[in-house]
């Protein structure tokens, strides 16, 4: 983990946090389908969307990132920085 930070806007934090909320109930609804003993595609079906609404947001995340830190490092001299998105890369598409 690094101690490097992204400043981000109320209004960024405020759609970020809507849509883990949004992630989180999803989560406690699989929870609560695998309590009562829901069907199994049901289940699947639900942690599909649970994925893809990841994703999305890590997405979100990943072109702010590239819209703001790696500019910003790249612009200030930064070379080491064209290292950590090239590792970022690779392991986001190896997932």
């Amino acid at each position: 983990m690094t101690d490097k930070k992204t400043i981000r806007t109320t209004e960024e934090k405020n759609k970020l946090e809507a849509r883990l909320n949004r992630i989180q109930g999803q989560l406690i609804g699989v929870k609560k389908m695998i309590d009562d003993n829901r069907y199994c595609e049901d289940i699947i079906m639900q942690l599909l969307a649970i994925s893809k609404a990841s994703e999305s947001l890590a997405n979100i995340i990943l072109e702010k990132h590239l819209k703001t830190c790696i500019k910003n490092s790249i612009e200030k001299g930064d070379s080491s920085i064209v290292d950590e998105i090239q590792e970022l890369i690779k392991r986001y598409i190896t997932r």
